[in-house]
């Protein structure tokens, strides 16, 4: 009895300091009505656009379960009454699909205990807030393997979007990849300040190849830097998505994503009342993220030596950023055989030796 009496002690004064654990009821497929927040319109091609195929596979995958979507919602405060009007339609789970939604789905998800708010690429959670991206850096390193054997100048330009450590990462990536095979080559960024937005995308690759760059990278929405890359006559990797439509002779690979496993897995929790907060950091293993079919140009040797790289960081042998890995200036940052944390790559701040540009405050 003495230790029951200490058991509910504890509990009580558990619940006086953080209140009652979290925890979902079952929740009927129809009822669940999971509402999706997009950062750009579905047909950007990219990133918003994979995140549909997502949303529709996860639809497919759980019958009985409709969604909704709101396109080109702006990062900030106007994204938190797209959530609210969510949750009085009768929304279970929300989904917000950009980095910058991450304080306003905290700030709504306050004030909706009983509801599963799921962010994208976020690092902050709470009881009711879980956390979703890829290890799309392993997928970037590859294609960076692409790249560096496909360029004769040794310049490649990358068109990026904003200076943020999920951004810095993959370029970062994709030049551990490129100096692999080539150390003499350069990767130029240029930032654009924008997730969405066709106009500079495409201006910003121009001027990249302007600047002597033969093989144009991306980490922008739509196809509109590959079909600069395919005007000028220089090869381009994507990302997002399969873009060789946009560039049919001059597309190599692109970095993808599989959205659907995700939205199934944590749509399937919440339904059998069985979701926790989370942090979902999948990569090449899970197949959460991946490289699209070569372009017709690719070797068949370099293709082989993707394919070796690939397997070993599937069978857990060797990640993207093991050292020795020094920075722009030459200083070492991670020491030989060491392995940089989750927590350091997911605050990257500084560029790996190779990236010409700068990083904005």
């Amino acid at each position: 009895m003495r230790k029951l009496l200490l058991g509910v002690a504890a509990v009580l004064l558990v619940t006086a300091l953080f209140g009652p654990a979290w925890a979902n009821a079952p929740v009927k497929p129809e009822d669940l009505k999971p509402g999706f927040v997009y950062v750009g319109p579905v047909g950007d091609g990219g990133w918003s656009y994979m995140h549909e195929q997502g949303r529709l596979a996860m639809e497919k995958a759980l019958p009985g379960v409709v969604s909704s979507i709101v396109e080109s919602v702006p990062e900030g405060p106007d994204s938190a009454r797209v959530m609210e009007t969510f949750v009085r339609n009768g929304s279970k789970l929300v989904f917000t699909t950009s980095f910058g939604y991450m304080d306003a789905t905290l700030e709504v998800a306050k004030k909706y205990p009983n509801v599963v708010f799921m962010h994208c690429s976020g690092y902050k959670q709470a009881e009711n807030v879980g956390t979703y991206f890829g290890r799309m850096y392993q997928a970037r390193y590859l294609s960076g393997l692409v790249a560096g054997r496909m360029t004769k100048k040794n310049v490649i330009g990358y068109v990026a979007a904003h200076p943020i450590p999920e951004v810095i990462r993959g370029v970062n990536a994709f030049t551990l990849g490129v100096r692999k095979v080539n150390p003499d080559a350069k990767v130029k960024v240029v930032w654009i300040f924008s997730w969405f937005d066709p106009g500079k995308e495409k201006e910003a690759a121009k001027a990249l190849i302007d600047a002597g760059s033969d093989v144009i990278a991306m980490h922008a929405d739509t196809g509109a830097a590959p079909q600069a890359a395919e005007e000028a006559g220089v090869y381009v990797v994507g990302y997002n998505n399969d873009m060789s439509k946009y560039a049919p002779t001059k597309h190599l690979t692109a970095p993808v994503w599989n959205w659907g496993m995700v939205y199934t897995k944590i749509a399937s929790e919440v339904i059998g009342g069985t979701w926790k907060s989370q942090d979902i950091w999948w990569g090449l293993r899970e197949g959460l993220v991946a490289l699209s079919p070569y372009g017709k140009d690719v070797p068949e040797d370099v293709k082989a030596l993707v394919e070796e790289e690939k397997q070993k960081i599937i069978r857990g042998e060797w990640d993207v950023f093991t050292g020795p890995i020094r920075d722009q200036n030459g200083t070492e940052r991670i020491p030989e055989k060491a392995v940089m944390s989750d927590a350091d790559m997911l605050s990257l701040n500084w560029f790996v030796e190779g990236v010409e540009g700068d990083i904005p405050k």
